[in-house]
């Protein structure tokens, strides 16, 4: 995650001839790269922040919560299942560009499959399967990992501005 910007000046003389244009790159200060994810995490923003489960798949930058034909999400329709509805997690204050969550997000499993990543939607409902809010962030782990009745997944996930 990165955020860029650019500053374009243009100086004009007192006749309004063009003197000079000068290009700036982007600095995002530290606080500038608190404040962002505060505001985008801490729920001040977009509105409620909840984690889902996906299953195998690609995720893509385009994906959005009601479209990522790549994947499906886990824990409804699809198994495995787990209990309540997505999770929310709890954030730390954000500290020298990153946040992260002050403990682990965790998911009862009550019924076996395959779970292959995480994802994070903000603004949106905490209904398994639902496809309202943005799609935040989605990851896959290295490999789909086999789960069974009575397994618990506690993840944690991390933001950081680069």
């Amino acid at each position: 995650m990165s955020i860029h910007g650019y500053y374009q000046a243009t100086c004009y003389d007192a006749q309004g001839n063009l003197k000079w244009e000068a290009p700036i790159e982007n600095l995002v200060t530290t606080v500038g790269k608190n404040l962002t994810l505060d505001s985008v995490l801490g729920n001040s923003a977009g509105g409620a922040v909840v984690m889902g489960l996906k299953g195998s798949g690609t995720a893509d930058a385009a994906d959005t919560q009601a479209s990522h034909a790549g994947w499906l999400e886990v824990g409804g329709t699809n198994a495995p299942a787990y209990t309540g509805n997505r999770q929310s997690p709890s954030f730390s204050a954000a500290s020298a560009g990153s946040k992260t969550t002050s403990s682990a997000v965790s998911f009862s499993i009550t019924s076996g499959g395959t779970v292959a990543g995480c994802f994070i939607n903000i603004g949106g409902s905490a209904t398994k399967d639902s496809t309202t809010g943005t799609l935040f962030s989605a990851g896959d782990f290295s490999s789909p990992k086999a789960v069974v009745n009575g397994d618990t997944i506690a993840v944690t996930y991390t933001a950081t501005l680069t």
